[in-house]
């Protein structure tokens, strides 16, 4: 009787797990095969061979090579088997996914570490949230173990019935909760959706590394600014203004005619400074603002984990009719109109990505590391093809 390629792997995580092994899934598009039930001692066969060089073993797709003689295409991937530490994080090879109809292939050319990435590969998020996560994203690991959020690259194929993109196309955007940005090729809808991401012609004026500041710190930036409904002359204070959101919060919000504060450590005050604020508090020497200055809005790109005396003083000192929003107020709206918005404010000169670190991808443990520490200056890329 035929057997698809699903019932295959089943078959065989179940072996593999027999045996004593971890098993790793990996994330991938290709099209259904259906093979005889006869095949499946071939298949079975160099999977666990390969497993035996150490205790944990990835099945991504049955290998189609063991049956047609035809290797499977594969790619450079930095994969997380479990929650913790960077170290957690391999760079190894895996298959390479080919577009569905409705979706286009691209060849990544940078991706970056967020705060996004190191709650995934993690899982350092509150009591009270631990449950709902590993429901979301995996029990003991992610998911979908090619991690990563934010990227940018070249559009390498195009399903039968992609309309947005044409072959050749520099792109940039989210991935969505299926991640897969820690990879030299990444499949994706055109649509906009929580699952699938969010996809848009890149600034023409930014490197990849760069777009990939511009992305995700635009994204965040543009949605909470906007919370605020903000004008000419409002006060705005920016609590973590020298962060990835952060430095383009304080640029977008001064281009719409606010007055801008940002809050940063003293190492970053000359960068705040140079972007635009009109006021810059060291938050380690100030516990209070200016007595007497009452905001129209004031935005915490840091999130709920990150706080000081300075930031309490910061929420009462909310005028009445303002706002008090944290980025960690709601899902990231994954928009591709936004980041078209995004690349039109940076190809315009109004909107400058801060890059502070850029790392190749087989240094990936050491990126993550330099973001967990925390004190970041702008966004870290990692350069992948």
């Amino acid at each position: 009787m035929p057997v698809g390629k699903s019932a295959l792997q089943a078959i065989a995580v179940a072996w593999a797990r027999s045996q004593g092994y971890t098993v790793l899934g990996a994330c991938g598009s290709e099209s259904e095969s259906r093979l005889p039930f006869a095949s499946l001692h071939q298949l079975l066969r160099p999977v666990l061979a390969r497993a035996r060089s150490g205790s944990v073993m990835m099945i991504t797709s049955v290998p189609r090579e063991a049956v047609s003689g035809v290797a499977t295409p594969t790619m450079k991937a930095a994969v997380c088997a479990r929650y913790g530490p960077p170290e957690n994080l391999r760079v190894r090879e895996v298959p390479r996914p080919s577009p569905k109809p409705d979706e286009v292939c691209v060849r990544i050319r940078a991706s970056a570490v967020t705060a996004s990435d190191i709650f995934i590969r993690s899982a350092r998020v509150t009591a009270r949230l631990q449950v709902p996560f590993r429901l979301m994203m995996g029990l003991l690991g992610p998911r979908h173990p090619i991690i990563g959020f934010v990227f940018s690259g070249v559009v390498d194929e195009v399903g039968a019935a992609a309309t947005r993109f044409r072959v050749g196309d520099e792109v940039y955007g989210c991935t969505g909760f299926r991640l897969g940005a820690y990879a030299e090729y990444r499949c994706m809808v055109e649509s906009d959706s929580r699952l699938h991401g969010c996809l848009a012609l890149k600034p023409r004026t930014l490197s990849h590394e760069q777009a990939t500041a511009a992305a995700y710190g635009g994204l965040l930036a543009l949605q909470y600014v906007d919370k605020g409904a903000i004008g000419p002359g409002d006060e705005v204070l920016v609590y973590g203004a020298s962060g990835t959101s952060g430095t383009l919060a304080v640029q977008y919000a001064r281009s719409l005619g606010a007055r801008v504060t940002g809050v940063c450590s003293a190492k970053n005050v000359d960068l705040v400074r140079s972007l635009g604020a009109d006021e810059v508090l060291d938050y380690t020497a100030v516990d209070a603002p200016p007595a007497g200055v009452r905001y129209a809005l004031v935005l915490d790109s840091v999130g709920g984990l990150k706080s000081s005396r300075l930031k309490v003083a910061c929420r009462r000192a909310v005028a009445p009719g303002g706002r008090y929003v944290s980025i960690d107020d709601g899902d990231l709206e994954l928009s591709s109109r936004r980041l078209e918005q995004v690349a039109r404010l940076v190809d315009a000169g109004t909107l400058s990505p801060v890059l502070g670190a850029t790392f190749a991808l087989d240094d990936i443990v050491s990126a993550h590391r330099a973001v967990q520490d925390g004190h970041k200056r702008g966004g870290v890329a990692v350069t992948i093809g």
